[in-house]
């Protein structure tokens, strides 16, 4: 049972912490911790610390798992090596390719050079589908995962790009030749990537609004959510993410009520039919085959003032409560949901971080509502009154329901570096991390886990079946 509160504690920590300033922590609170837990999962408990990786855990922490792994691996048994390399390559997978290129600069720096560490960095070097490409917009990560891991380039042009890249004239390869030309004609920058005529442009001097308005129609979906050079349009959105994100699952539902909750109100208020219908239609897609099979579902949202998160992580947990919100909606039987946020609000396109966070009196408002399921999601700090979510949860539990007619779960969008977990509301309520909503099923099967009804066989056979399944075996 310790063993399974172990793994479920650094699985909260690892999918609801980046590393970063939240709204009462500093980011030197967050990475302390994390390293600590990251270190102490490798030591005791290294199988199912790989394991994790398949849970769905976010890219900062799955980026630490890997590098701990390959560089710690003394007296690892073979068998244990062979499947965390699977577990490991098919993780890399998933991740950005910025990410990937700044965890093989971190091998390098770490001195982390055995074979294995060659092989996974050369098996997915090579199994880049344009490598030029990767090559001009992330060209000194390349290059340095090239070195570190003594891959031989047979392209005679990209390597000349990597090592000397004004000495070749002209490349026979496009988009190398256009970076060449980029250099001497103003006009040639607009058919680079993005991120790439960024730098161009601004040693030329090019007005930023100038600039934006040109480079368009080379901005992926993303940079154009993140810019805010398009009207939002999630359709438009959805149809372009495949071309740009190869298997990585992006999490649009998240990323649009971010971007959503960035506009003014008038804005929003303005535009409330179309935001709505994108949100749902995001959320259609994420529920999938599960859409309407939830019953009647309740959901207590947190809008007070501290899910305005931080200066580095803005509104980022009030953007997690609108996106579980319309997720919930999906998931529901069709007119059975019931969202409560904190503040009272029936808008849910109109939230803004603001007021105290009455837990318990929105608990008692959802319970009345008869429902067979209730989700929370909250920081977890109930402070009007302090204390009350957990004694309506305690008597709901002891008194009212013991047979647990009424599935309750806390999802967590902030990690307590404090307490090396996310804040609980209950002993008797599960608690989980969450980073983006579109983990909320996966968690909810992983609640059971923390409700301690189940115990470390139950928890190995589950990851077991997480394993195979993330790596294709079922």
């Amino acid at each position: 049972m310790v063993a399974a509160e172990d793994v479920l504690l650094f699985v909260n920590a690892a999918t609801a912490s980046t590393g970063q300033r939240e709204f009462a922590q500093d980011a030197g609170q967050q990475t302390m911790s994390l390293s600590f837990l990251h270190e102490y999962m490798r030591v005791n408990y290294r199988e199912l610390y790989a394991a994790t990786m398949a849970l769905g855990i976010n890219d900062h922490n799955a980026a630490l798992a890997i590098r701990g792994l390959l560089g710690d691996a003394k007296d690892v048994p073979t068998e244990q090596k062979a499947i965390e390399g699977r577990l490991i390559a098919r993780t890399l997978l998933t991740l950005p390719p910025p990410r990937v290129f700044r965890l093989f600069k971190a091998l390098r720096r770490d001195g982390v050079n055995n074979r294995r560490t060659r092989a996974i960095i050369r098996d997915w070097m090579t199994s880049l589908e344009n490598p030029a490409y990767h090559a001009v917009k992330y060209r000194s990560g390349f290059k340095a995962g090239l070195k570190h891991a003594h891959v031989d380039i047979s392209d005679s042009e990209l390597r000349d790009f990597l090592f000397g890249p004004l000495q070749h004239k002209p490349y026979a390869t496009p988009i190398l030749e256009t970076w060449r030309q980029a250099h001497y004609d103003g006009n040639v920058l607009y058919k680079l990537p993005y991120t790439v005529a960024e730098g161009f442009a601004a040693k030329r001097g090019v007005k930023r609004e100038v600039f934006l308005e040109r480079i368009g129609k080379q901005m992926t979906p993303l940079e154009k959510l993140r810019t805010d050079r398009e009207p939002v349009d999630p359709l438009a959105l959805l149809k372009g993410s495949a071309k740009y994100c190869g298997p990585q699952q992006i999490p649009w539902l998240t990323r649009l009520a971010i971007r959503i909750l960035a506009l003014p109100l008038d804005e929003r208020a303005a535009r409330r039919a179309e935001l709505t219908d994108g949100m749902r239609h995001f959320a259609r897609v994420e529920a999938g085959e599960l859409a309407g099979t939830w019953g009647r579902v309740t959901a207590v949202l947190d809008d007070s003032f501290s899910s305005f998160g931080s200066p580095v992580k803005r509104r980022r947990p009030l953007a997690v409560a609108l996106a579980t919100h319309f997720l919930l909606e999906a998931l529901a039987a069709p007119g059975q949901y019931t969202p409560l946020w904190m503040s009272g609000r029936d808008d849910p396109l109109l939230s803004y971080p603001g007021g105290a966070t009455p837990l318990g009196t929105r608990l008692l408002d959802a319970l009345d509502t008869s429902p067979e399921r209730v989700v929370v999601v909250s920081d977890g700090w109930d402070n009007s009154p302090p204390g009350l979510a957990g004694e309506v949860l305690r008597v709901w539990r002891t008194r009212l329901d013991p047979a647990r007619r009424v599935d309750i779960v806390h999802v967590n969008p902030v990690f307590d570096a404090e307490g090396l977990d996310v804040r609980a509301l209950s002993p008797l309520v599960p608690s989980v991390g969450i980073r983006d909503a579109e983990d909320l099923v996966l968690l909810v099967e992983l609640a059971q886990f923390a409700q301690g009804r189940v115990g470390l066989p139950e928890l190995m056979a589950y990851l077991d079946g997480r394993v195979r399944r993330f790596l294709g075996a079922d």
